[in-house]
């Protein structure tokens, strides 16, 4: 069997900035995270063990510092929180902000809100929750539901496919063909790259592993990508989630990861698939247009 890395998988620079930070801050004084720092059970149980707190509400923080997740937050959060006297420590991905100053931008343009995600994921509440008005789309369907307005502004959850980003748009632009409509394109590049490197992978393997939290909306979409171009696709935590039956008769297996996969999760899937086939684990470079036995 073939084991084939996308050429880009894995933890982004945003994620793993916010979990150094974490880690760092509590070393020197309690830390409590409101709500998950990424969402990754494996990241998430470190944390915890270096005695990192987790609470959803500013009302339950019991230490005097908090943090904003890697997803970001609403002014109404952090003012929530400073209100209690807590001192608000920043971990938001830089790539987020700049979907934040988007958004604050089109509607101080007059523009009415429109955010391509998914709704309730932390993300998107933290880019709505300071709008007086917004819709949240992640379909067509949704689209059909809005109220005519002669001006839209179009911006998107971070971690969205930008192919499903663009149709959406378009899909705007059929239902009100007399509005202005402005798109302001805040896809991450991580985003991007890791799925036009997983459409590659999953054409060109037999079977596609997709490892990350089960939570994740990043690597629930790698899922779904892959699964438009291969018929084996499995999302895996961990190691711990693989079966050996998954492979029989499987010549080629692929191997991504989500924004929020540490790359020692990565390192023990890909030593497991070595060991399946008896070979030694070894490290290696992997591109869309090499393979390495296995």
């Amino acid at each position: 069997m073939k084991i084939v890395r996308a050429r880009h998988l894995g933890m982004c620079f945003g994620v793993k900035d916010a979990i150094d930070l974490a880690l760092q801050t509590s070393e020197r004084t309690p830390l409590t995270i409101l709500g998950e720092l990424v969402h990754n059970e494996t990241v998430n149980a470190e944390l915890h063990a270096k005695g990192v707190s987790v609470a959803r509400d500013p009302a339950r923080v019991e230490t005097q510092l908090a943090m904003i997740t890697a997803h970001g937050a609403s002014e109404k959060m952090k003012q929530a929180a400073r209100s209690r006297g807590l001192h608000v420590l920043e971990a938001t991905c830089p790539l987020v902000r700049t979907a934040h100053r988007a958004v604050q931008r089109l509607v101080a343009e007059g523009f009415h809100p429109i955010i391509i995600g998914k709704p309730g994921h932390v993300e998107v509440r933290g880019l709505t929750e300071d709008l007086v008005a917004c819709d949240i789309v992640q379909e067509a369907a949704d689209i059909e539901k809005l109220q005519e307005r002669p001006r839209f502004g179009v911006a998107a959850q971070t971690t969205q496919p930008i192919e499903r980003v663009h149709r959406l748009v378009e899909a705007l632009h059929e239902r009100f063909p007399e509005a202005e409509i402005k798109f302001v394109d805040t896809v991450c590049q991580p985003t991007k790259q890791r799925q036009m490197a997983a459409v590659d992978l999953a054409r060109m393997v037999e079977l596609v592993l997709v490892i990350g939290g089960a939570q994740s909306n990043n690597t629930r979409e790698l899922c779904a990508t892959c699964r438009n171009y291969c018929t084996r696709v499995y999302h895996v935590q961990t190691a711990l989630d693989l079966r050996p039956e998954w492979f029989d008769g499987i010549k080629t297996t692929g191997i991504t990861a989500g924004t929020s996969t540490p790359d020692a999760v990565i390192e023990e899937v890909e030593d497991w698939l070595r060991k399946l086939v008896g070979t030694e684990p070894e490290r290696a470079s992997f591109a869309t247009s090499h393979q390495v036995a296995a």
